[in-house]
């Protein structure tokens, strides 16, 4: 028990560089409070005590914020920042070194009593209010940019960011230390949007090149007709 406590209180100051001693970590930080509770419920849950489960659950949700669900499965070293609004539902399972921040949501898809809700597994990040919906997994060494909503399932060392997400970093490109360098995540709605002008310009510079010359003076000069008719008229 002890010793998983130091592994906690250690992974809060690796990934948190606000934290600065251990007393205020245990005192101030609801994300520790609310895996610990957690711990709780999920003794009695795999104990068949599912109604005092549930009651601890409820009443870790009303001191932090956080609610997690006594079914779900934690591994080692998670940490949970900030907190406020995150939500992580029956089925999940989550791996070890896993860091998820405020308002994301770990949810399911579907009303049946099976797997419904996301697997994460070692060292994952998921941005603050990202949202991972269905019994999809998210591979090791993965990053969620904040604001996504994924529902298909992401590879291992991969990035991905967008509604509905979308995978746009992957092994071939290094991705560096995780952490939580969210504005370093690419847009793939600005890079789609960037493509288009490139080829709206190929284009241009096809059409032109493909127009006689002569044609081009003939619409030159009926061009500055009309604008001297134009001006002329204004006059």
């Amino acid at each position: 028990m002890f010793k998983t406590l130091r592994e906690d209180i250690n992974a809060i100051f690796e990934r948190d560089p606000a934290a600065r001693s251990t007393l205020e970590v245990l005192i101030c930080y609801p994300g520790l409070h609310a895996i610990y509770l957690h711990k709780v419920a999920r003794w009695f849950w795999t104990h068949e005590l599912k109604l005092l489960a549930r009651v601890t659950s409820h009443i870790g949700r009303f001191l932090t914020g956080i609610e997690i669900h006594p079914g779900a499965t934690i591994g080692r070293r998670f940490f949970i920042d900030h907190g406020m609004g995150v939500v992580i539902g029956e089925t999940s399972e989550i791996g070890d070194n896993v860091t998820i921040y405020h308002g994301v949501t770990l949810g399911g898809t579907s009303w049946r009593k099976e797997k419904r809700h996301p697997t994460l597994h070692n060292n994952v990040v998921v941005g603050a209010g990202a949202k991972i919906l269905g019994p999809i997994t998210i591979g090791e060494n993965s990053r969620v940019g904040s604001g996504s909503v994924v529902v298909k399932d992401v590879p291992p060392n991969s990035v991905v960011v967008g509604i509905p997400g979308k995978v746009t970093h992957k092994d071939g490109v290094k991705l560096g230390e995780i952490d939580l360098e969210q504005t370093d995540l690419p847009d793939p709605v600005s890079q789609a949007i960037r493509c288009l002008l490139d080829r709206i310009r190929d284009l241009e510079k096809r059409v032109d090149a493909a127009i006689p010359e002569e044609e081009k003076r003939g619409a030159s000069v009926l061009h500055d007709c009309k604008l001297e008719k134009k001006l002329g008229g204004e006059q």
